[in-house]
């Protein structure tokens, strides 16, 4: 009985709301921050409340034209938001794949890009790009198996351990165990992401720019999973919104 309950439970949800694609998608993200960091003008283009500190910082020194630089990453970073949410639905009724795996397919194309761009180029090239493509992605991806997580960051999954630590206290003598799955998920997206961060560092200092290429490999994973099932297993459910939509 708890088998085919767990089975029931494990369909209910589409393949890309698994935890697998989530894991993958948070350590490439973690690969980026490493990249742009170590290789791109020292700066993390995953999430964009720095840069909104850096543009007030330069404002209210004064620096009138470094502070409104900072408005076409915070600009690239609406844009992808602005996409993500009008795409979905034209891409889906037109070419019956969900717009999870177009993503795929786009992050990809533009990894293959940013590898041939040479060191001495503006890093703001890559800055922007990234920006672009890490507002689409965790824009996109929003709940793994339930569970609402981010994939470009880990300050929200670190608040959710702390979280889960406390239930764990209080529920210590209760048989009541289900905040666990929901800490495992946390605890799992901070430990990829930081896997990420690692290897990426790693080949950053092997394969200068075109480390980057290395994402390739597990975004295609993901891709390739994600296209599976639009033609095959979940080709009758391509109107099913995955969940947080």
């Amino acid at each position: 009985m708890n088998t085919q309950s767990k089975q029931e439970n494990e369909q209910h949800f589409l393949t890309c709301e698994r935890d697998w694609v989530y894991f993958t998608l948070i350590a490439v993200a973690g690969f980026w921050g490493a990249y742009t960091f170590l290789l791109r003008g020292g700066v993390f283009c995953n999430a964009q409340t720095s840069n909104v500190v850096l543009m007030g910082l330069a404002l209210g020194s004064g620096e009138w034209s470094k502070g409104l630089y900072y408005l076409v990453p915070i600009s690239a970073y609406v844009l992808g938001s602005v996409v993500s949410e009008l795409a979905p639905n034209p891409i889906k009724h037109r070419f019956a794949i969900r717009w999870d795996t177009i993503l795929m397919l786009i992050e990809m194309v533009a990894m293959l890009c940013l590898g041939f761009v040479p060191e001495s180029a503006p890093a703001q090239i890559c800055q922007v790009v990234i920006n672009f493509l890490a507002s689409m992605q965790y824009n996109t991806f929003r709940q793994a198996e339930g569970i609402p997580v981010a994939t470009t960051f880990t300050t929200n999954h670190i608040r959710q351990i702390g979280v889960g630590l406390a239930k764990e206290f209080h529920h210590r003598h209760s048989p009541d165990k289900s905040h666990r799955k929901k800490l495992a998920t946390h605890a799992g997206m901070l430990l990829f992401f930081a896997t990420g961060v690692i290897v990426g560092t790693i080949f950053c200092h092997l394969l200068v720019g075109r480390a980057i290429w290395v994402t390739i490999i597990p975004l295609g994973v993901v891709f390739i999973k994600l296209l599976h099932a639009d033609l095959t297993t979940e080709k009758s459910m391509v109107e099913q919104k995955p969940s947080g939509h």
